[in-house]
Parts: C-alpha cells; structure tokens; sequence
C-alpha cells in the first residue's frame, strides 16, 4: 500500500484528487472536487468545512427562538402558582397523561419544554441551546435545511421514546434528545464528507454529555441515548442513501419511517404506564 507523501510511516489509500500524491488523513482537504493534499488546496480550492459549506443555518436559528419564547412563556405562567407551570403540566413528556388522557402531542412538545424553575432553567435551556447552536451553526450548512430539520426531528422523537421507555412515569422536557441526536448526525456527516470526528470536539463533546447523563441525577438517559442512535441513523439514511444520484427522496422516506417507528413505540410504552 501506498503511504503519505508526508508522513512516509502512514500507509494510505487515498491520493490527492488533483496531483496524485497519496495522502493521509491529517493531509486531505475536503473539496468539492474529492480529497487534495495541503499544497494543492491552498493553491487551487479555497479550504472546505463544514462551517461554510452552505448557506446561514435559519433553522437552527428559528428552533432556538422557539425554545427560548416558549420558555419565556413557561417562566410567565409559573408565576405565582404553587402547583407548576401550565405549559409544563401540558405539555412535558409523561407516560400516564399519554395513556389515560390521551394526550398525544406531549411526544413532541416535552422536546420544546425547559425546567422553569430559577435559577437551573436558565442552566438547563442555555446548555441546550448553545450547543444546539454550536452544531446547528455546522451541520445546517453542510446538509441542508430540510435534511437538517429531518435529522433534528427524527432525533427529537426517538429521544422521547427513548425517555419513555426507561422513565415513563417521570415528566421530561427538553431539548437534549434532539440536541444528542444532532451530535450522532455530525459524526455521520463528517465521516460522509471525509473528515476524522474523533479528531473534532464533536466527539469529545460526545463522552462529556454521556459522562453527565449517567452521573447527574435527574438527567433522561434513555432521553440522551435515544436521540444519540436516533440521530444517527437518521444521518446515515440522509446522507449515505439520500445523497445518492436521485435517492433524496429515499432518505427522506427513510427518516420518515425511524420517526413513525418511534413514536409508535412512545405509544406502546406509554400505554403499559398509566396501569
């Protein structure tokens, strides 16, 4: 096997897409013309990442604004009760309220949901929301704004199924299932796109989060981890399957379906725990 130009110890099988030396992975540069060496990028194709990939991500822009006002509004009604806010009691992810009350719109509205208490809700919604930012501010321009609002939403909704499935008698708000699912994305499309995740904060950012949910109290591991494998698989139907020549279509199906399978299983959890 060939080895890095560079780095004559490193064995590769990857070459420069424009002067054919072989190179390693510290060595590509991804180009909308294939992987190039380091002098062959700066000479020739402006430097590709994920970050200016694309357009603005106004998308994630808009998801954050939504999170932020509809927490505003929890704070708002909380005041002054002793029993809780009423969007809190309405609308958090809760098994029993799903079963017995039918109440089928909390699957998706606990995702949009905050602790309102003082001072941690503004810990817990400005945790969720900078990093949703983070990553929104990278992979919305790198796939797409639909793609991006299919993984975020197909990741929000295994996350519930996940939080329900190991604490179905436990409210849960917030945006975290999706947010850990947009994490499983970017290792997805990073790899898709030639690029080393385990080299970028994103992985690292990955084993904090996991670390915290299993030793924090109160944190929804099956939340957390739901989202995770719900993010990326969801990644691996839009980018590896629907980036094919004519499959967009495919992958968005694809997504559709992870997204039905789990709320069908939220269903299912759900109505084994108002018994």
């Amino acid at each position: 096997m060939a080895t890095c130009y560079r780095h004559p110890n490193r064995e590769t099988g990857v070459s420069c897409s424009n002067c054919g030396r072989p190179i390693c992975p510290d060595c590509m540069t991804p180009t909308p013309v294939g992987m190039r060496c380091p002098e062959c990028a700066r000479e020739r194709t402006p430097v590709r990442t994920m970050r200016n990939i694309g357009s603005d991500p106004v998308v994630t822009y808009a998801l954050i604004a939504i999170n932020v006002v509809v927490w505003i509004a929890e704070v708002a009604a909380a005041a002054g009760q002793t029993g809780g806010g009423w969007l809190y009691e309405h609308g958090a992810l809760f098994g029993p309220s799903i079963d017995l009350q039918g109440e089928y719109w909390r699957i998706l509205t606990g995702a949009f949901l905050h602790d309102y208490h003082l001072p941690f809700g503004i810990l817990h919604i400005g945790f969720n929301m900078y990093i949703l930012y983070f990553l929104g501010t990278l992979l919305e321009p790198a796939i797409g704004r639909i793609r991006f609002l299919s993984l975020y939403f197909t990741s929000l909704l295994c996350g519930s199924f996940g939080a329900l499935l190991l604490t179905p008698h436990s409210p849960t708000v917030g945006a975290s299932g999706a947010v850990f699912g947009l994490m499983g994305g970017a290792i997805i499309v990073m790899r898709a796109r030639g690029m080393d995740p385990w080299r970028s904060p994103i992985a690292g950012l990955i084993v904090i989060n996991l670390l915290l949910s299993f030793t924090w109290g109160g944190i929804s591991i099956g939340g957390h981890i739901g989202g995770l494998i719900g993010g990326a698989i969801a990644a691996l139907a839009l980018i590896e399957v629907g980036e094919r020549p004519g499959q967009a279509a495919v992958g968005y199906l694809f997504c559709a379906a992870i997204a039905a399978a789990a709320v069908a299983g939220s269903l299912v959890v759900a109505g084994g725990s108002g018994v």
